[in-house]
């Protein structure tokens, strides 16, 4: 299995490089100028298409890697428009260079063409060069003042011990393992500040580009180092949440605040963390159906009862869970259930007896030993 991760630092490049980077943006917008007029978003078609509209002043490799970025481009521009028909004609603003060839890493720095044998030349920091010790350099992003390098590694991915279920929420996210421990942390601070980030952002009265980035480039960075995952070595199970966002738009009877709020969720960000996270480590990620994962019971099974802060109530066997617990509880046996490393479980076949023509249903596999397992929590 192959894992990608990235590994970031400051530019410290010479000024030859502002001018390859805004020649890079210029023909990325060429590309998606020439895609959207001819109602194109394959690499293929693209290339065919816009190839030869490209300045020749820019090397051939940056030329194709602008076309594989306008391609990227594109295929969310299709798919914005698709919920919104009324979504802006994308259009790239900031100076970049993204690259796959070319480019080279010896002795500590990072040599890249600007023209015909010519490099300009960016010395990487003692981070930089551990972290891409004995893995494979992938491609290169360049901005006028930081370097981003991704790179892969093969990985083996091993057989869980035990499964992990994440049960992501506003303002916590709880996990609970297969071996009964459940653990919550706190996301509120997280939350208050996307409040706070909204309240600052909302209230620009003059049309200053450069504060407004400040201030935003300020609560961004803090919100994001709120949201950051850190796995054990189990299987990790999560729900699979989509149509999150179309729940809380316009017009669905809730106030603006609530609508800001719940649309400031980060759950898709957490997702990603735990999955590149996991997937360097070799762990299975899984997603089970999101459905009654808090309101089923994670002893019986049972439909439980809502109850206050936050507890819900089983009529079936009388136990009383927190909410949260309860959903993290589900999701990780669903993973036992749904994983291939799970235990047989449940599966309906029909047979005959002798001199009956009635079908008898009977079970095929293990499913007293599952329910045994379900019912420790």
């Amino acid at each position: 299995m192959l894992a990608v991760k990235a590994v970031r630092q400051r530019n410290d490049a010479s000024s030859e490089l502002p001018h390859l980077l805004d020649q890079f943006r210029r023909i990325v917008n060429v590309c998606v100028s020439t895609g959207i007029e001819q109602n194109v978003s394959s690499l293929k078609t693209l290339s065919s298409g816009c190839y030869h509209r490209l300045s020749r002043e820019i090397l051939g490799y940056y030329r194709l890697c602008a076309i594989i970025t306008a391609t990227g481009i594109l295929h969310n521009y299709r798919k914005a428009k698709r919920n919104n028909p009324h979504t802006a004609v994308p259009h790239a603003r900031r100076l970049m260079l993204t690259t796959c060839y070319g480019f080279k890493i010896q002795d500590g720095v990072l040599r890249l063409p600007v023209k015909p044998r010519t490099y300009v030349y960016i010395p990487l920091n003692s981070h930089t060069r551990r972290s891409l010790s004995g893995v494979t350099v992938r491609s290169v992003t360049v901005t006028p003042h930081t370097v981003s390098i991704s790179y892969s590694k093969e990985v083996v991915e091993y057989k869980p011990e035990g499964y992990l279920g994440v049960d992501r929420n506003l303002d916590n996210v709880t996990v609970a393992s297969t071996e009964g421990k459940a653990r919550r942390f706190d996301l509120s601070e997280a939350t208050r500040i996307k409040s706070t980030y909204r309240l600052v952002t909302s209230r620009f009265h003059r049309n200053d580009a450069r504060i407004e980035h400040v201030v935003y480039a300020k609560y961004g960075l803090r919100q994001r180092n709120r949201v950051q995952a850190k796995t054990r070595r189990y299987g990790i199970v999560m729900e699979r949440l989509t149509g999150i966002r179309r729940l809380y738009r316009k017009g669905n009877g809730q106030t603006r605040k609530y609508r800001a709020r719940m649309n400031s969720w980060s759950f898709g960000e957490l997702q990603r963390q735990i999955e590149y996270k996991a997937r360097w480590e070799g762990v299975k990620v899984t997603y089970v159906p999101a459905r009654n994962t808090s309101k089923r019971c994670s002893v019986c099974g049972y439909k439980t009862l809502e109850n206050t802060m936050r507890q819900v109530w089983c009529p079936g066997c009388g136990t009383m869970l927190d909410r949260d617990v309860n959903a993290a509880v589900n999701i990780a046996t669903g993973g036992v259930r749904f994983t291939p490393y799970g235990p047989p479980v449940e599966a309906m076949v029909e047979e005959r007896e002798p001199n009956k023509a009635a079908l008898i249903p009977k079970v095929d596999g293990d499913k007293l030993s599952h329910l045994r397992m379900a019912n420790q929590y």
